[in-house]
């Protein structure tokens, strides 16, 4: 789906950070939103949406647990 967005657990990567996070969060919400940037009326919703998915993709890579291999 979006192919600029990077796999952001070991062994695919070592470091992760919170810009590295909402950049993934950025690019999923402009593929399904179909907007590079929003428009002033949907700004707040685009926003909070990036937020959100932020949030939720840091609590999914704090509980994962990566075994041996990939």
């Amino acid at each position: 789906m979006c192919r600029s967005i990077k796999t952001l657990r070991p062994p695919y990567t070592e470091s992760v950070t919170e810009d590295d996070v909402r950049a993934a969060a950025l690019q999923y919400v402009r593929k399904i939103s179909g907007f590079r940037a929003p428009a002033a009326h949907n700004a707040e919703a685009f926003d909070r949406a990036v937020e959100a998915i932020t949030k939720a993709s840091e609590e999914l890579l704090g509980a994962l647990q990566v075994r041996g291999g990939r």
